[in-house]
């Protein structure tokens, strides 16, 4: 590769194109020569990292726990190197509508209950595992409606879960998992009507999304690329907007410890076994 650092990303939105055109921009104007490739999906994407393609990936949380996994299994070295504040500290919930006669998880057995996408850290796993963990193994003890919107991109398009909360409000299931800010933004935007819906349970909190560097990646490039991430402020009218559109207000150091609420949702369902075996194998 060239001294061009190439970042990794998934094209979960069309707005993804305008802010790494953004940031192309403005990494130039720092002195930081950037640029990006878009994948269709997060497995892709981690592949692509390990064969090489790419220098630093935009993961999901699963994506960075299929890279963790699978650099262990090749005797790579991986660092979270970034992440953005509205990826720490997030809990998801378990919602029913208000007047349901429902009031604890233990009455959950026997009913229905929507998710999002089926590779969803915050729509499906990680509140799946909250249940189990509380004594309702999903399909056995309740049934899953899944909403298989868009899989591989982990998701980030929000739409299993808008899908699942309209069930919701439909009477189709009897309550619905999603990402607390969510929860929020869909009765602001009107797909839940305002104190229609209860919080039944919420887990535990956990992280988002990071930036993903593998050993061998031009160490002084990263830093670089670190550093004007974490110098990026709001009040830069150059990036504000790109800032919004990516959701967040400022970049913080990476942290990997709170990823250990999905770690404990893959393992109890074997989630990312089979392809992390798969493509260890192929780098080992």
């Amino acid at each position: 590769m060239s001294e061009t650092l190439v970042l990794g990303a998934v094209a979960y939105d069309p707005k993804v194109v305008t802010i790494w055109d953004g940031f192309q921009k403005w990494f130039a104007e720092k002195g930081l020569d950037f640029d990006y490739i878009l994948y269709s999906n997060y497995e892709r994407q981690v592949e692509g990292q390990f064969a090489g393609h790419f220098h630093v990936a935009w993961n999901s949380p699963l994506a960075w726990l299929q890279a963790h996994r699978i650099a262990a299994r090749t005797g790579r070295t991986i660092e979270a190197i970034a992440m953005r504040d509205t990826d720490c500290d997030l809990t998801s919930v378990i919602v029913v509508r208000r007047d349901s006669l429902i009031q604890s998880i233990e009455q959950l057995r026997g009913k229905t209950v929507a998710v999002g996408a089926s590779d969803s850290p915050q729509a499906t796993l990680i509140p799946l595992a909250h249940l189990a963990e509380a004594g309702l193994d999903p399909e056995k003890d309740f049934t899953v409606r899944t909403f298989d919107i868009l899989i591989g991109k982990h998701g980030d398009h929000i739409g299993g879960e808008r899908h699942a909360a309209k069930a919701l409000i439909e009477g189709t299931v009897d309550a619905a998992c999603m990402i607390d800010g969510n929860h929020l933004l869909f009765s602001r935007e009107g797909t839940i009507p305002v104190n229609s819906t209860r919080i039944l349970a919420q887990t535990d909190e956990y992280d988002h999304c990071n930036f993903t560097v593998l050993d061998g990646a031009p160490e002084k490039t990263i830093a670089h690329f670190r550093e004007l991430l974490l110098s990026m402020s709001y009040d830069d009218p150059q990036v504000r907007p790109l800032l919004d559109l990516e959701g967040l207000k400022v970049w913080r150091p990476g942290r990997t410890e709170k990823y250990a609420l999905l770690t404990r949702a893959i393992d109890r369902f074997d989630t990312i076994d089979a392809f992390v075996t798969t493509i260890s194998k192929s780098y080992a």
